[in-house]
């Protein structure tokens, strides 16, 4: 497997893409030109892009990954997990996404998830777009066994 990441080489992105390349795994990650020195870009990885956006950043990512994994994070994975589950939900990728729930870090999420369907806001169909691992062997098994394509699981209203 490749790790496409943010670019990074501090606090948990940085660690990620050490450990990947330390096993012999092949890293490339995508930093806007903006971030590069506030973020500390890697420049010790396989690849390393360097775009003019945030937004051009997670358009990159999304493009290279056949699926995600979204480990504990800040507002910026927030922002683009609720990204990738709001893709998913209009259809715009059939791609897994795996969230590490390392000490239920994620479960404030899933509970206002929970509620927004319990509200009538989201369809009980959400709960499709993504799976909950509790370590990161679960997250590897999640992904050995995601389907090549979603098929049947979306909600016939968005």
């Amino acid at each position: 497997m490749r790790l496409i990441y943010g670019g990074g080489h501090v606090g948990l992105m940085g660690a990620t893409a050490d450990a990947v390349l330390a096993a012999g795994g092949e890293v490339i990650g995508v930093i806007p030109k903006h971030l590069q020195n506030w973020e500390v870009g890697h420049h010790g990885l396989t690849e390393l892009h360097v775009v003019d956006s945030m937004h051009s950043r997670k358009q990159m990512m999304f493009e290279l990954a056949d699926a995600f994994v979204a480990l504990p994070g800040g507002i910026g994975t927030l922002d683009e997990t609720f990204e990738i589950i709001s893709w998913r939900q209009l259809r715009l990728h059939d791609k897994p996404l795996i969230i590490l729930d390392d000490g239920g870090y994620w479960q404030p999420l899933t509970a206002l998830l929970k509620a927004v369907v319990a509200d009538g806001f989201a369809d009980p169909g959400i709960a499709e777009f993504y799976t909950l691992a509790t370590d990161v062997d679960q997250v590897f098994d999640c992904l050995a066994a995601a389907p090549s394509s979603h098929g049947p699981g979306y909600p016939e209203r968005l």
